[in-house]
């Protein structure tokens, strides 16, 4: 647990995380009053990077729920596994008749066999998904609920109940509750409005894309080969391209991509020829493209 929320910027940076001052606060006073977080904003600025970062920095187990269109509570919570359980009746098959030797009447005999079939429903044959891997984990960890606009409504309201008690009921077995509460994290890319009543149970934070001082410092930190003239002139240009109108602004990981093909390319100079050639590693949209070369061609890029 932090002390303070420069323990909590301090520590973040140590996972090469770089974390403004409202980042940290939210971290900080999630751990304190044990509330998930709810993390908005565009695609790749880093929203899951934070909760890498921060469950490298508590040494915690991250436990990731990827969600998407048609998910539902079985492929989040558990399954049973069925090979198994046929693999256990055919075991129970040979030993049938010495379960069942010294029994005298039916009634007996099925008291005797009633006796095996807990065997065929308790943990050994739960394959554990996400949420419940979290509930059960034997050590504090971290749930990443990955995307949660893309999951259906219904499952957002599932997830209110685990995300109130952190317990789940599995009809065989009973109730099963957290032997430590995970912290939490959902992320969201804003392609749906989600609902109030998840938003209540959260502390909310947006991470836009980063201010042009912000970015360079993450350059200069993930890709250091990169030299100091080339990551200013690559890091303005990524901002010049986010003004257009296009269909997907590039990302923070994008402009990382970028720089490291740079690198790679051993490029001296953002030039008109670099530029045409690695212009398809920060936009992935044909008419983005089209509309990027447009708008640069009327600037000397060499001098921006």
């Amino acid at each position: 647990m932090f002390k303070n929320i420069t323990e909590v910027k301090n520590a973040l940076a140590a996972q090469q995380y770089i974390a403004t001052d409202e980042i940290a606060t939210v971290i900080f006073l999630a751990e304190k009053l044990q509330k998930p977080v709810l993390v908005e904003g565009p695609a790749g600025v880093g929203k899951t990077e934070l909760a890498k970062a921060w469950s490298s920095a508590l040494g915690r187990e991250l436990i990731r729920l990827q969600c998407y269109e048609g998910l539902d509570e079985t492929k989040a919570l558990y399954e049973w596994e069925y090979a198994k359980q046929m693999l256990y009746t055919q075991l129970l098959r040979d030993k049938l008749h010495d379960i069942l030797r010294d029994t005298q009447t039916l009634t007996q005999a099925a008291d005797r066999l009633a006796t095996e079939e807990d065997v065929f429903f308790s943990t050994r044959f739960l394959l554990p998904r996400p949420l419940l891997r979290a509930i059960l984990a034997e050590q504090p960890a971290l749930l990443l609920i990955d995307e949660i606009d893309r999951a259906d409504a219904e499952f957002e309201a599932f997830l209110l109940e685990v995300l109130s008690d952190f317990q789940v009921s599995v009809p065989e077995l009973g109730t099963l509750k957290a032997k430590h509460t995970p912290f939490v994290v959902l992320t969201s890319n804003n392609t749906r409005e989600l609902s109030e009543a998840l938003k209540r149970r959260c502390l909310y934070l947006f991470i836009d894309y980063p201010t042009i001082e912000s970015e360079l410092r993450i350059v200069r930190l993930k890709v250091p080969d990169l030299a100091p003239r080339l990551a200013q002139q690559a890091v303005e240009l990524v901002h010049r391209l986010r003004q257009l109108d296009l269909k997907k602004r590039p990302s923070i990981s994008e402009t990382l991509d970028w720089a490291r093909a740079l690198v790679t390319l051993n490029a001296q100079n953002i030039d008109e020829k670099t530029l045409a050639n690695t212009l398809t590693v920060l936009l992935k949209h044909e008419h983005d493209v089209a509309r990027a070369q447009h708008y640069l061609g009327e600037f000397d890029v060499n001098n921006k």
